[in-house]
């Protein structure tokens, strides 16, 4: 008989289990419950049959509306293994320590583990904020009670979300398109992003002119400045605009330059007298940010590391699993004594005493829905040791040492910064020069925080003018009249949509992440560079929202329902009445959509009108297209979806409508007699070689059309060489591999040893003074271009199960853009829906890897050799078979 165990700890991940075994010893059984071991069915297959055959409605909600909102929880077929074996292993303790985490949904988490486990010995609920040995073993000694609040107000929100999601997305099915889905945080963040699009959409740009002249002093330091006033009027700037007209605002009062005039002025004073007519000098002082939240820290590596609010925290979670950061789901900003005190010894080592704040800085949680009490992000343990002194690597170091620096910041001196504004005369006019400089750097030493316009400067940027004082004569070098024209609205960035999400109380910052993914994945928004860009079918899915149910994307009716829910976690407001409120009576969610369904216009919910063109655009199930009349026909034609909304164009329609009138008419035939024809598709123009046909096995070759080459002007000669592509332009001269130029789906690009490089929206790229483009460009040129390219570094598996049996390729798991997948050599098998990517064994991705190699018909062991020349045997009776077709359509 085994002996018995002070206590079975359950945590959430094996990762987690590990490292507290560790720390435990062999008295504690430490096992992980790989995430969530019971939740709501997520596909009608796990629903129970008898639910199934009694009730309908409770069988599609899974929550019972009619008996106080009650859920129904099943545990997924991949969990009830992992049950019986807590079940066996409760059995040999004398207690149950439930250790899951700190936030709502760990607390959720552990009353259902208790729920199934049914325990008969003592039950108590252990947290910490960071795994060091220290931390566990306090844990240990101070656990407390299952917080019952917190566990009602997760299920609240679970069925909540629930309810919301089941009864609008059948609403969408049936008016907009199949698939789709509603959120109560997801829909509202949609359109925010749908907003500013509409904003952009609205925006007329206005032109103005100012001038910049290049002075110098009497001994020689040269500084800018900037035109400000012509006799005494100040000149226009963007800010002056009305961004829907495009005109100066009512009661400006400013003087508008044109090209004329300001070239006029420039002339003027060329040989005017430059003198200082006023010197403004103003101390400020800057304080060092709080230590990182959830939301700070997916906002900051979202500017400095680039990195996605899931990527984040898909990071931050390793690094809290391995000791390295204290929990990263977090509204506070409060460090403990202990972090304090390291950080403060870590400033007077590696800065010197000048650096270190006289006083211990403590920071105050602004958020009063704050859900974890704790601490903020930061280091962990009492040593603050730096990301190369844990050898650390890659993401993980980067991200460490962007939470280091801030944690140590804290407790840092300020900054202490001078500005100065200087005031020059010059005939009638008046020019101003700014400057900024660091008197003392304080804090900046070690962290300063990213800024959202590209435009501007950080706050340690140094900028200082020359030593400058009233009457001094000046000299201009260079007096330049330049062009402005006002921006739009800039769109989101993930950084930008966190804080504005987190200003407005919608949402929780540990959701966003999943958030930001949902709306990508679900084709409410694309993502292009850092920003998100709100999709046609996003637009129109809001667009019916707004319409009908402005309420659920009203942001002050989500804000307030975040709060009723937070409520429900204090104690101070109760579940049932908040929830009948919510879904039931007329005012209730279910009657809205049974009321408004009928009254839904699948036709005009679906149309977006754009004034600012001329036109509708309609989203349907297929795509979206527009539709006009001409000569009494009605035509419709595709808009490609890489085409943002706000930069959609009135050419842009005329070419689609036109090419479609064109209909699929040959611009000519190559030389094997196959037929060359213009064409459109979701993703732009394009021209096809040869025809479609149902039963061959291969379709005909596509390649797209550069933005810079307006289809209507592809001739045959233009589109055989289009249709070369992609083309070998050489071997690059230091590693004798091959250099490519060829067109992907987001424009033309060279690429050599997996880099790539595109060229300028435009589809041209400048190199030593010439311009390329696809087609003209050089092996000299693209290498040039290759200079200049990151190389994208390797995705990393979330998880490695190991090798594939009797292979030596491994198993792992990588985190996607449309979610988990499984990968193995070529392979790839998404994780379905059901499955937790932690609780996933080797053998259910083996299974998973076989099923899907079967579908495609991919031998697994074929040698790589023999593989490629079977390939290029069928390649070639192929093209044989297709000349021959070619060749009979020809001759008869």
């Amino acid at each position: 008989m085994s002996k018995t165990k002070k206590a079975l700890v359950i945590v959430e991940s094996p990762a987690k289990a590990k490292k507290i075994s560790g720390y435990l010893g062999p008295d504690y059984i430490v096992k992980a419950s790989m995430g969530h071991v019971r939740d709501l069915p997520a596909k009608a297959e796990e629903v129970p049959k008898a639910i199934k055959e009694k009730n309908k409605e409770l069988a599609r909600l899974c929550v019972d509306v009619d008996h106080d909102f009650s859920p129904v929880y099943v545990v997924p077929s991949g969990k009830k293994k992992l049950i019986k074996e807590l079940k066996s292993d409760l059995a040999q303790a004398q207690e149950l320590l439930i250790a899951t985490d700190e936030d709502r949904e760990g607390e959720s988490i552990g009353w259902h583990l208790i729920q199934l486990l049914e325990p008969k010995v003592p039950v108590k609920r252990m947290v910490f904020s960071e795994i060091t040995k220290e931390a566990i073993l306090e844990a240990l000694e101070n656990p407390r009670k299952l917080d019952e609040d917190l566990v009602e107000a997760q299920e609240t929100r679970r069925v909540v979300d629930r309810l919301f999601g089941y009864t609008l997305s059948p609403l969408l099915w049936k008016k907009v398109k199949p698939s789709l889905s509603a959120g109560r945080v997801q829909s509202v963040a949609v359109r925010l992003l749908v907003q500013r699009e509409w904003e952009r959409i609205a925006f007329h740009s206005a032109t103005y002119w100012d001038l910049k002249a290049l002075l110098k002093t009497e001994d020689a330091k040269e500084f800018e400045a900037t035109l400000s006033t012509v006799d005494g009027k100040k000149v226009a700037s963007g800010k002056d605009f009305d961004e829907n007209t495009g005109k100066l605002k009512e009661g400006a009062d400013v003087v508008l330059l044109s090209e004329a005039q300001a070239t006029e002025l420039v002339s003027k004073l060329k040989t005017a007298n430059w003198q200082v007519t006023d010197v403004e000098d103003r101390n400020q002082v800057r304080r060092p940010y709080p230590p990182f939240t959830t939301s700070t820290l997916q906002q900051e590596a979202n500017r400095k590391l680039n990195m996605s609010a899931r990527d984040t925290m898909r990071v931050a979670q390793r690094l809290y699993e391995d000791g390295q950061i204290t929990y990263m789901r977090t509204d506070s900003v409060n460090l403990s004594k202990e972090a304090i005190t390291a950080a403060r010894k870590c400033v007077k080592d590696r800065y010197g005493d000048e650096y270190l704040y006289s006083e211990v800085r403590q920071f105050t949680t602004k958020s009063k829905n704050a859900q974890e009490a704790h601490e903020a992000i930061r280091p962990a343990g009492n040593k603050m040791q730096t990301a190369q002194e844990l050898g650390l690597t890659g993401q993980e170091a980067r991200l460490y040492e962007l939470i280091w620096k801030r944690t140590v910041a804290t407790q840092m001196e300020e900054a202490k910064l001078l500005f100065q504004t200087v005031t020059i005369s010059a005939e009638n006019t008046e020019f101003r020069a700014s400057g900024r400089h660091v008197v003392f750097p304080g804090f900046f030493r070690a962290y300063v925080e990213g800024v959202d316009d590209p435009e501007a400067a950080l706050d340690d940027q140094e900028s200082a003018l020359p030593p400058l004082k009233s009457e001094d004569r000046l000299q201009c070098q260079s007096p330049e009249a330049v062009g402005h024209e006002t921006k739009p609205p800039a769109r989101y960035t993930e950084a930008t949509l966190v804080r504005k999400l987190e200003s407005e109380a919608i949402g929780r910052p540990s959701t966003y992440a999943s958030i930001i993914g949902t709306i990508q994945n679900r084709e409410y928004a694309l993502k292009s560079g850092n920003q998100l860009i709100p999709t046609y079918l996003g637009m129109a899915v809001t667009n019916l929202l707004e319409g009908y149910f402005p309420n659920l994307v009203d942001y002050g009716f989500t804000a307030r329902m975040e709060q009723s829910l937070d409520d429900i976690a204090t104690g101070d407001a109760e579940r049932l009445p908040y929830l009948e409120s919510f879904f039931l009576g007329d005012e209730g969610l279910n009657n809205q959509v049974k009321v408004k369904e009928e009254t839904i216009d699948p036709r005009a919910a679906c149309t977006l009108k754009f004034t600012n063109i001329g036109t509708d655009i309609r989203v349907g199930r297929y795509g979206t297209f527009v539709q006009e009349e001409h000569n009494g026909d009605t035509v419709s034609a595709s808009i490609s979806e890489q085409i943002p909304p706000s930069d959609l164009t009135r050419e842009v329609i005329d070419r689609e409508l036109q090419l479609k009138l064109q209909g699929p008419t040959p611009i000519g035939h190559n030389e094997d007699g196959l037929p060359v024809y213009v064409k459109t598709g979701p993703f732009g123009p394009y021209v096809q070689l040869g025809d479609v046909d149902e039963e061959a096995e291969t379709k005909p070759k596509r390649v797209g059309i550069p933005k810079n080459i307006n289809p209507i002007d592809v001739d045959l000669e233009l589109a055989l060489k289009l249709l070369e592509l992609p083309k070998r332009l050489g071997r690059h001269p230091e590693t004798n591999k091959v250099v490519n130029a060829g067109i992907g789906r987001f424009g033309p690009y060279v690429t050599h040893d997996k880099i790539f490089k595109s060229f300028g929206k435009d589809g041209t790229a400048e190199v030593d003074g010439e311009k390329y483009n696809v087609l003209n460009v050089t092996l000299e040129a693209a290498i040039e271009m290759l200079k200049t390219a990151k190389r994208k570094a390797a995705p990393e598996p979330i998880r490695t199960l190991g090798n594939y049996p009797e292979e030596d390729k491994p198993v792992a798991i990588f985190d996607g853009r449309y979610g988990p997948y499984i990968k193995y050599g070529r392979i790839n098998v998404t994780v379905p829906k059901e499955k937790d990517v932690e609780s996933i064994t080797l053998e259910e991705a083996v299974a998973l890897i076989d099923q899907k190699a079967e579908q495609k018909g991919v031998k697994k062991k074929a040698t790589p050799k023999a593989t490629k020349k079977k390939a290029a045997k069928k390649k070639a009776a192929k093209k044989k078979a297709t000349k021959k077709k070619a060749a009979k359509k020809k001759k008869s």
